[in-house]
């Protein structure tokens, strides 16, 4: 797909390419694979020895051979976990072996703005205890505040705004595990139905140098002035940052996004190596933001009503043409900048984020996980707000 030096590249606009020993898979984002040889000729199907694809639901946890829909004999007997209550967590995956994740789908029946901000998905490779992802699901899959909306992108979908996809490439060697955590309030009334499937595939092996998929929440509310908000701090490379999405609550008027991203990496302290021109153009837009969605970058939200005044914004941006790689560590960071009629200055907004990347191992620990209360923090309309009619 994108990591070379862990065996990724691109070869075209909806081609994923990953190079595992002397055989190239290329998936597309539909999830259709050609798979070939060094040596081939363009477009064989050729297909690899020794891999063979599963999938786990509810109804067959664990992806065994044919075990799929057996429940009531057959006649959707199980199609999903009938109730999340508040504070359990359910195990959609567990299972050892070597594979590749290739696609996640889920659903659940709560999609609130207060329900996909406390559903918790996680991730552990390997075996790790400590989880490579951590964020809340509707940010997950590409949106931030909670909101659903209907986006396609390359890497995350959410289909008409209820289906929520994922087509990052997610390699275990030993072991997997994908976790759901319902952190409503105890007194929240049931989640209800929560549906997915998980698409992956089984290898023999993988080489030494696969990178292993990791994604992280964070939230300042607010920023503080004169400080850049921290998407992702403290890896350990060699690794390949992947992308990130991005939300914004506008505090105050004016236009709020003249901060410059930045990416300091091996030994960067007080300058970055890499530093844009500033916030929409991150984002690969110009001279403002509005709604637009294309494979690799787009802005979802942006919203301004009664209920919010200032705009609520959420973009994405897929680092597949343009990779980031770094050999000892990387952290990045956005300044918190505007532009009034007295030209620039300082702000301080609510900016979250959910940045993701590659590394050879598990993470050994991630940064404090924000609690409920800073998850959910005006994300709703203040009491008393009035729908723009």
């Amino acid at each position: 797909m994108f990591y070379r030096t862990l065996g990724l590249s691109v070869l075209s606009i909806a081609v994923v390419v990953l190079n595992l020993n002397s055989n190239t898979v290329q998936s597309n984002v539909s999830g259709a694979s050609i798979i070939s040889n060094d040596n081939y000729e363009a477009g064989l199907p050729i297909i690899p020895d020794g891999v063979v694809s599963r999938a786990i639901t509810w109804e067959n946890k664990t992806g065994a051979p044919g075990a799929g829909g057996k429940a009531k004999g057959g006649r959707k007997g199980s199609p999903c976990i009938s109730n999340v209550k508040p504070g359990q967590t359910v195990t959609l995956m567990d299972i050892d072996g070597c594979g590749v994740i290739r696609h996640i789908w889920i659903t659940p029946r709560d999609r609130s703005p207060m329900g996909l901000r406390n559903l918790i998905i996680r991730m552990y490779w390997d075996g790790s205890k400590v989880p490579s992802v951590e964020v809340p699901l509707g940010d997950f899959f590409g949106t931030a505040h909670g909101r659903t909306v209907h986006m396609t992108s390359a890497y995350t979908t959410m289909t008409l705004g209820k289906g929520f996809n994922c087509f990052f490439p997610m390699p275990f060697a030993t072991h997997a595990k994908v976790t759901v955590e319902n952190d409503m309030s105890p007194e929240s009334k049931p989640m209800g139905a929560l549906f997915f499937q998980i698409d992956y595939e089984l290898r023999e092996q993988l080489p030494s140098n696969t990178g292993r998929f990791h994604a992280q929440f964070r939230r300042q509310n607010p920023t503080v002035k004169k400080q850049d908000f921290v998407l992702l701090d403290n890896v350990e490379g060699p690794g390949f940052f992947a992308g990130c999405v991005i939300g914004v609550r506008s505090l105050g008027p004016g236009w709020w996004g003249e901060g410059e991203m930045k990416f300091y990496m091996d030994g960067d302290t007080d300058y970055p190596t890499i530093c844009g021109t500033g916030s929409e153009d991150y984002f690969c837009a110009a001279w403002g933001m509005g709604l637009y969605q294309t494979p690799y970058h787009g802005c979802t939200l942006h919203q301004k009503n009664e209920q919010f005044k200032q705009p609520l914004v959420s973009m994405y941006r897929w680092h597949v043409k343009d990779p980031v790689y770094f050999r000892r560590n990387f952290k990045a960071t956005i300044q918190q900048i505007g532009w009034g009629n007295k030209g620039l200055f300082e702000r301080s907004d609510d900016w979250c984020s959910v940045a993701y990347w590659y590394q050879p191992k598990p993470v050994k620990q991630m940064p404090p996980f924000p609690d409920r209360a800073a998850r959910s923090a005006d994300i709703m309309p203040a009491p008393g707000a009035k729908k723009k009619k």
